[in-house]
């Protein structure tokens, strides 16, 4: 196994279109946990711990820039008002060394249906930043997962950065595992309220092959609450509009049995956590707006 170590941003890409099947490694948390199982043996690693610049965030007027390689601690400490999604996210990964070293970058690039990070980039509505000699683009997240432990990266890309949308509404992120720390995810589900547009959407983590929203549950809420005039008159959502939009967050799942869970659990647990999950973040945009017009 060869090492690569690129000093610059240029010399990783310049090595990466040298040799198309090297691995990048950043934080290591997801690589070398494969490599030590003898579970991937790839013919060259590349270390990007040396680009600095992966390490870096921009808050911009409108988005938050997230270099590839910043660490899970520095979104829970710096970036919670901006992406609070991702930031409670954040806080479930694993252990305090873990979230010191690890980033979305490496989430994104395992593309593993457990990830931490994907219910929350695809309730945030996030775009990836894959680069490569050839040039730049922007994907969006839907776009991103194209099977298990797949993404849409071309052979020569590396993801430079995550752009994410500042939040404009409440996000809530919640999690099952079978104990409370240093756990992967048994299932996982991600919401946001975008009241700016008046929408609703959903990410959810090892229900599916690859990460997933739950588009016809999405659909029926954003009718629902417009229909229903719940933006503007601040009502609290009926129990029945909650448990249609639980029901079909679980029918969206395509879980498999494993050790960590049944395939029926998995869709059960979501269904909670998207009900749970869906009151916390309606409350918090009623006690939001009630101060809005206490103040005025």
């Amino acid at each position: 196994m060869d090492f690569l170590r690129p000093a610059s941003w240029e010399e990783a890409l310049a090595a990466k279109a040298a040799h198309p099947t090297a691995v990048p490694i950043a934080g290591g948390t997801d690589v070398m946990v494969e490599i030590n199982f003898d579970h991937r043996r790839p013919d060259h690693l590349l270390d990007l711990g040396r680009v600095a610049e992966l390490g870096e965030w921009e808050v911009g007027e409108e988005s938050v820039r997230l270099g590839a390689s910043v660490p899970y601690s520095r979104i829970m400490e710096h970036l919670r008002a901006e992406l609070p999604g991702l930031a409670l996210a954040s806080h479930t990964v694993a252990s305090p060394q873990i979230r010191n070293r690890g980033g979305v970058g490496g989430n994104l690039g395992t593309a593993s249906p457990a990830g931490d990070a994907h219910p929350a980039l695809l309730a945030a509505g996030a775009e990836v930043e894959a680069v490569s000699v050839r040039g730049t683009r922007l994907i969006p997240i839907d776009d991103f997962y194209t099977g298990v432990k797949r993404n849409a990266l071309a052979p020569d890309e590396l993801i430079r950065a995550v752009h994410v949308q500042k939040a404009d509404g409440p996000q809530q992120y919640s999690k099952v595992g079978t104990r409370n720390a240093m756990v992967i995810a048994v299932c996982a589900f991600g919401l946001a309220l975008h009241p700016e547009t008046r929408t609703v959407r959903t990410g959810i983590g090892s229900a599916a092959p690859t990460p997933i929203r739950a588009r016809i549950a999405e659909e029926f809420l954003n009718s629902a609450l417009e229909e229903g005039g719940f933006w503007d008159n601040g009502k609290i959502v009926t129990p029945s509009v909650a448990k249609q939009f639980a029901d079909l967050c679980a029918a969206a799942c395509n879980p498999i049995d494993d050790v960590r869970g049944t395939a029926s659990y998995r869709r059960h647990a979501v269904g909670v956590m998207a009900r749970r999950t869906l009151t916390w973040t309606w409350e918090s945009y009623r006690g939001a707006r009630h101060t809005t017009e206490g103040a005025a």
